[in-house]
């Protein structure tokens, strides 16, 4: 079941990845993000994007990690400090998709980051 989940939250991770990907070559998906001023995320935002996109595919890493399904780059006591750090960042991301003043952010995002919370956090405390 553990192992489900963390599977899960890697994939939705590194959909995201994908998503971030084509916010910053430009597509018109800003709606989606950063509080959904923006359309077509001007240049500097695109930037951001590059360390949001790191973070998304290192995150899924652990996660991949963390359930046993790629070899271990930390140990098992820094894996879980990781997860738990991953979904504390997580909660506050729903709080604040949550708040947002954009519907599409509000109602495609908070769900998923909702779940990136409950992944990591179960995933650390019964697998690790």
């Amino acid at each position: 079941m553990i192992e489900a989940l963390s599977i899960l939250g890697a994939v939705l991770l590194f959909i995201a990845a994908v998503f971030e990907v084509l916010l910053i070559a430009g597509l018109p998906l800003g709606e989606f993000t950063m509080g959904g001023r923006h359309k077509v995320l001007p240049p500097a935002m695109r930037a951001a994007g590059a360390g949001s996109l790191l973070t998304q595919v290192f995150a899924g890493l652990i996660l991949l990690q963390a359930g046993g399904f790629m070899s271990m780059w930390f140990s098992p006591g820094v894996t879980k400090v990781i997860c738990y750090v991953f979904a504390g960042f997580f909660v506050i991301n729903t709080a604040m998709n949550f708040f947002s003043t954009s519907k599409k952010e509000k109602y495609t995002m908070t769900p998923l980051a909702l779940i990136e919370a409950v992944c990591f956090l179960l995933t650390a405390v019964y697998k690790l």
